[in-house]
């Protein structure tokens, strides 16, 4: 077994807390930010941190995007299909079945 070494780090706000990769984003931060609904808060904290970088932070932008395009966003994971999927179908949308240019945001 291989131990990771994980380095102290401290974020804008002042906590402190430790992480194995270059990674920034702040665990207590990101429970801090964690929206109480919609769909990015039944995402992990990566997979919303992803899609938010990504300007993607509406079901209607989201559907604008192919499954695999989603999965090509680094901090998305297969786990998130189906509550994206789920997510979108409640309110009769779909990914796109398309694909395409999607940088006209």
């Amino acid at each position: 077994m291989r131990l990771v070494e994980k380095k102290r780090r401290v974020c804008e706000k002042g906590h402190t807390f430790f992480k194995s990769t270059d990674c920034p984003s702040c665990p207590t931060c990101d429970k801090e930010n964690k929206p109480s609904s919609g769909f990015l808060s039944k995402l992990s904290s990566p997979a919303r941190n992803a899609l938010v970088h990504e300007g993607i932070d509406t079901l209607q932008k989201l559907s604008l995007y192919t499954e695999k395009e989603i999965l090509n966003i680094h901090g998305i994971g297969p786990a998130s299909l189906p509550k994206l999927r789920s997510s979108l179908e409640e309110e009769g949308l779909s990914f796109n079945k398309l694909g395409g240019d999607n940088d006209d945001q």
